[in-house]
């Protein structure tokens, strides 16, 4: 597995069990990673990425809720939230430098690892209408887009 994979994975597994479990993201992300030989690099992107979406949440979930209206935030399955909070907290927040088609798949890879039989294709569907809807959405936050 590629160490890019690999590290979504962790952030994934992290964000997971916060939401689950309700533990402290920063010690789910640290025994998560622990588990892993990532560079330095690519430990970092976990901590951006992790961090990043715990403290943008209510965005990421308001994003989510807007692409998905007919499925309440908190009614979804926890690791098809998890893998949209993510993926949508990389699309709209992060500084780019992954492209929107790679975090889409990566995202549609984690669901099928992690997901239910439909959940690749909800997964897929619904990060579609977040870019399809991306420089709306960032307007609308007033946010600055290339």
């Amino acid at each position: 597995m590629k160490p890019r994979r690999r590290a979504r994975t962790a952030i994934f597994q992290a964000l997971f069990e916060a939401d689950v479990a309700g533990h402290a993201i920063r010690l789910c992300l640290r025994r998560h990673l622990e588990q892993l030989d990532l560079s330095p690099t690519n430990q970092a992107f976990c901590e951006r990425l992790a961090l990043g979406v715990s403290e943008r949440l209510p965005e990421v979930d308001d994003v989510l809720q807007e692409a998905a209206p007919e499925w309440p935030v908190g009614q979804l399955a926890a690791v098809d939230r998890n893998i949209l909070r993510l993926a949508i907290y990389e699309l709209l927040y992060d500084d780019r430098e992954t492209p929107p088609k790679v975090v889409i798949n990566e995202a549609v890879e984690l669901a099928k690892s992690f997901g239910s039989g439909s959940s690749r294709r909800f997964v897929n569907g619904v990060l579609g209408t977040v870019l399809e809807r991306r420089h709306e959405l960032l307007t609308a936050q007033g946010q600055v887009i290339d």
